[in-house]
């Protein structure tokens, strides 16, 4: 055998005696966590093993999924997050149980189409890649189940309106992005207890904000490092109570009102330089 040979032989039977000691225990959670694999042919039998309810596979080097993931009918966690991928397979939202789905700090530029049709997923992390609101399909926002999103460290100036449909999310994070704005449609979000806006190029904040809970005991609002105008700026050094309590006043309404209605000229320059993102590298 050539010396080239022995690593991945070495990685293969590391992870095969992962999957060969799930099968004699029936262990219904896998945990594959840095273990050198790059494709999913070396976890053969993986998508036969159909009790499985968690698998983790981050920090890993996996550059594609093979569609043939959906064959995991129990699956109720999926860790990806930590490795190269660049696309996901249209079948991934088909999954029937699939609760959690964490693709954070990968290299994925786009979504597949239909990627909004996860029948029961509650938390979804998409942070730390190249995406942005061109990419979001169609049926994005249509995930009544979801209760987290987290699309914190992309590249998005705008969320669409459709963020409204989202009527159980009780988490958002958006931090480090290069917001412009964010749609009115987020006062609907009636059950959101944490919105993280930190790192934008936000200005102002639609007057709907202030219907949200956010100060609660258990709520949390960051905002933070954003180019606010005088106004907003000068609450927030009084505190995020602060700055609610001037949402609601007509005073902002109508500086709000005027805003859009000057439309979206001369908005901020983007704050950092994201070309040399881990997430941009090409192998």
């Amino acid at each position: 055998m050539s010396q080239s040979c022995l690593p991945v032989q070495a990685k293969m039977s590391k992870a095969k005696k992962v999957l060969d000691e799930a099968r004699e225990t029936q262990n219904r959670e896998l945990d594959l966590v840095d273990k050198g694999i790059s494709s999913f042919e070396e976890l053969p039998g993986l998508f036969n093993m159909s009790n499985i309810t968690r698998l983790t596979l981050s920090h890993n080097r996996i550059t594609t999924i093979n569609p043939g993931i959906a064959n995991l009918l129990n699956l109720e966690i999926l860790n990806l997050s930590n490795n190269q991928l660049r696309e996901l397979p249209v079948s991934l939202s088909s999954m029937p149980k699939l609760r959690i789905l964490n693709v954070s700090i990968n290299r994925l530029d786009s979504l597949p189409r239909g990627f909004g049709a996860f029948p029961v997923l509650e938390v979804l992390d998409l942070s730390y890649n190249n995406l942005n609101e061109k990419v979001l399909p169609g049926n994005f926002f249509m995930m009544e189940t979801l209760r987290a999103l987290y699309l914190g460290d992309n590249d998005f100036e705008y969320i669409p309106q459709g963020l409204g449909n989202l009527k159980n999310l009780q988490i958002l994070g958006l931090r480090d992005n290069d917001l412009l704005e964010l749609p009115r449609e987020i006062g609907e979000l009636t059950r959101l207890r944490e919105l993280h806006i930190q790192h934008n190029r936000l200005q102002f904040l639609p007057p709907e904000v202030a219907q949200l809970d956010l100060l609660g005991s258990k709520s949390v609002m960051k905002m933070e490092e954003n180019p606010w105008v005088q106004p907003i700026a000068e609450q927030y050094l009084l505190g995020i109570s602060h700055v609610i309590e001037y949402l609601k006043t007509e005073t902002y309404k109508i500086i709000y009102n005027r805003h859009i209605q000057g439309g979206r000229g001369g908005p901020p320059p983007p704050k950092a330089d994201k070309s040399k993102k881990a997430s941009r590298v090409r192998a």
